[in-house]
């Protein structure tokens, strides 16, 4: 039991020690740190962001806006209760030009 004791007070004395070190060096390269994530920021975040939005924009252009064929598959936009909103048959978020009903699209796709 005394040298369970004698390893944890060691311990505890060598944890200090280091805790206090690494205070030191970390406040001291507490500046040099932040401006890295600056420079990163501007660097690279940035630019990846904007890279993404043209790369959306671009798909955009060439994405087909016409309404995707019904199939009424059984597995489905199977209701087995209405839902508590509306006129009970379409969704929270329903687009009638995208979601189709039960028994299909609601409009004739004339956009």
């Amino acid at each position: 039991m005394a040298a369970f004791g004698r390893f944890s007070r060691a311990f505890l004395r060598s944890s200090a020690a280091q805790s206090r070190q690494l205070s030191a060096v970390a406040h001291g390269e507490q500046h040099q740190s932040g401006r890295t994530w600056k420079i990163l920021t501007f660097v690279v975040a940035l630019p990846g962001v904007g890279v993404c939005m043209l790369n959306a924009f671009l798909k955009s252009q060439h994405h087909s806006h016409d309404q995707p064929e019904f199939i009424p598959y059984p597995h489905l936009r199977i209701r087995t209760k209405r839902f508590p909103w509306g006129d009970g048959t379409k969704t929270l978020f329903h687009n009638p030009h995208v979601n189709a009903l039960p028994d299909g699209y609601e409009s004739t796709g004339d956009h």
